[in-house]
């Protein structure tokens, strides 16, 4: 019966771990660009920050609880149209990836905020001492300081649009969750939903065991 269950199903779950590493990484790495300057700016424009701008920081983060205020699902449906223009498709491992950016990039903005302001004012003061500007704080007191915390962020929001990812699969995005839905819910193939389940969760530790390690790495105090 297993040697039955892997001729059917193992290439179909090798693709579908593929599909759901590429969506999960591609969409992760955009986001961790625009979340981080999103973060950056909302540490340093806020009250107390290096260079406060009030009316800014309010209209950024409103910006940003909004994002994160939506539900995936809904989020995907009303990017579609948007997905299709700047993609070419709304559907498959392609066309998830921008949804899946909007949706995380919010979300890592806050984490990488905090992150900075659990930085110790010492350090940015010795920079400020110098001379430093602004840009060179950021780049090497701010980050530098805040890179373990940043790290262990990195393995919450993996975990975060892995579950994304998932949920994608209810519209033909393709991935492990796709898997699920067709052969474990519609179908009733009990062993491929166990299977995918089993899978998720062996990324899932995964993701924390290595981003764990990496930011004791890096972690320098």
């Amino acid at each position: 019966m297993l040697n039955d269950f892997l001729a059917e199903f193992a290439p179909l779950l090798i693709q579908g771990t593929v599909d759901t590493l590429v969506m999960l990484f591609a969409s992760t790495a955009v986001a961790y660009v625009i979340g981080t300057v999103l973060g950056v700016i909302l540490h340093l424009t806020a009250p107390g920050g290096l260079r406060p701008v009030p009316a800014l920081n309010a209209v950024l983060g409103w910006v940003v609880n909004i994002g994160r205020s939506l539900p995936f699902i809904i989020l995907l449906i009303a990017l579609m149209p948007a997905t299709q223009a700047l993609v070419g498709t709304s559907t498959g491992v392609v066309g998830v990836i921008p949804p899946l950016v909007v949706a995380t990039a919010p979300f890592v903005a806050r984490m990488v905020e905090q992150s900075l302001a659990e930085v110790s004012r010492d350090a940015v003061e010795a920079a400020e001492a110098c001379g430093a500007s602004v840009p060179r704080i950021v780049f090497s007191a701010l980050l530098p300081e805040a890179l373990p915390s940043i790290v262990r962020g990195v393995a919450v929001t993996l975990i975060a649009v892995l579950g994304y990812t998932a949920i994608a699969g209810a519209v033909g995005a393709g991935g492990l969750g796709d898997i699920a839905i067709r052969y474990g819910y519609y179908r009733y193939e009990d062993e491929a939903m166990i299977v995918t389940v089993v899978l998720l969760v062996v990324l899932v530790q995964l993701i924390q065991s290595v981003c764990n390690a990496i930011a004791r790495k890096v972690d320098h105090r």
